[in-house]
């Protein structure tokens, strides 16, 4: 049994069966743009440079056919959620064909899905520095109603809330702001965190549910979902549904600036402890983070499968991951090499194709990422101890797969 057994179950997904109506893929699911009857080209950004296979330490150890069951769960998407005009963009007929090729093909083995993605998919290196963290989907006791012993509140989206793009950006909205509250025709600054733990949105009916305690509702915030044992005997699953879009402050990152650790003190692990054993200095540490998350109750997934991520799918514990969507689209593919323990395999470093498929407030630059774990405090313990430089190589679709491509059509 793999540490993904013994958290969550891991979750191998079949191929994908490819719809030809419409649209498979809409951007920015890695292929994004129009699908055209001509092949694209891609366009590789600077910080990339091609490499090779044999170059990627722990690739021949991976296991392909997890990592490319967890791609194909985008063959089945259809909507198209947001559009960041990104480089390494491809038209929808790319994906089409992939899809085809990997349904058509016989992928039942390890051996041939590596086949399929070396084939495929070219490497090409992330030439910056990288760093990886990890996170996990809580699991706390919670109530449907305030109690004594129950008055913390996760929060519903707000009416009006709604992300600012380039086509409704007011001409003076501030550029710290990534969203904004909708009223009468104008967008309006929503409250921060410090303003909410005021009550600036008491009386507006949002509670979805209450915690006991404040530091595990701090936590489902930055993890962004959670598993609520509730107190009549459900369960209750939360999920992101929007933020007040104030920039993120990390305060374990506010706890090392001013000498009271250092960053391997200050894990999740030892953020934890820290407010718990300073509960005079929680609250006002908590307000040094002003953006706040809002959640939505999450009905349409399976007990056994992962939270939604950003890119509107199930997570997969040890392979999806979280980026900066500014940098690397939804649907990449991406190599990690680190120095992180494979707990996996006893001596083996984690070496692993993930696939980018949600991302997080403090998930910023051209190579970070965030590993999900799975769900539940074990999840969380290994979680916590995830600080690792990391390696970033994105598989790009191989350019020279016309043929295939016309095979396909």
């Amino acid at each position: 049994m793999t540490w993904m057994d013994r958290l969550t179950g891991v979750i191998v997904l079949p191929l994908v069966c490819l719809s030809l109506k419409g649209a498979v893929l809409a951007a920015p699911l890695f292929f994004a743009g129009a699908g055209s009857a001509m092949p694209q080209s891609p366009k590789i950004p600077d910080h990339l440079e091609e490499t090779a296979y044999s170059d990627l330490t722990g690739w021949h150890q991976d296991d392909h056919l997890a990592a490319l069951n967890g791609f194909l769960r985008f063959c089945s998407r259809h909507e198209d959620p947001r559009d960041p005009t990104l480089p390494m963009n491809y038209g929808l007929d790319e994906i089409r064909s992939l899809c085809l090729s990997a349904n058509r093909e016989p992928i039942n083995t390890e051996t041939e899905a590596r086949r399929f993605l070396e084939t495929n998919f070219r490497p090409y290196r992330v030439t910056v520095p990288g760093f990886v963290t990890g996170y996990f989907e809580p699991e706390v006791a919670a109530s449907r109603k305030k109690t004594d012993g129950f008055d913390v509140p996760l929060l519903g989206k707000p009416a009006g809330l709604e992300a600012i793009t380039p086509e409704n950006k007011p001409d003076d909205w501030p550029t710290h702001l990534s969203h904004g509250r909708r009223a009468n025709s104008r967008f309006e600054e929503m409250p921060d965190r410090p303003a909410i733990m005021d009550g600036a949105l008491d009386g507006e009916g949002l509670e979805l549910a209450w915690l006991a305690d404040p530091i595990d509702a701090y936590f489902i915030h930055v993890q962004g979902s959670a598993r609520l044992r509730m107190t009549d005997g459900s369960v209750m699953r939360v999920g992101y549904a929007g933020k007040t879009g104030h920039p993120y402050t990390g305060i374990g990152r506010l706890l090392v600036k001013r000498g009271k650790g250092t960053p391997e003190d200050f894990t999740m692990t030892g953020l934890r402890s820290w407010l718990v054993n300073n509960p005079d200095k929680r609250d006002a540490l908590f307000r040094e983070n002003r953006s706040y998350i809002f959640f939505r109750e999450v009905t349409d997934t399976l007990p056994s499968e992962g939270p939604i991520g950003a890119a509107g799918l199930p997570l997969v514990p040890g392979r999806s991951l979280a980026i900066d969507p500014d940098h690397t689209p939804y649907g990449a593919l991406v190599f990690l090499q680190t120095d992180l323990p494979d707990l996996d395999a006893e001596g083996r470093s984690f070496s692993r194709l993930m696939v980018a498929d949600d991302t997080g407030s403090a998930i910023k630059g051209k190579a970070r990422g965030d590993i999900f774990v799975g769900s539940g405090n074990l999840s969380g313990d290994i979680a916590g101890r995830i600080r690792h430089a990391a390696q970033f190589t994105v598989l790009l679709p191989h350019p020279g797969r016309q043929e295939t491509k016309a095979a396909a059509d």
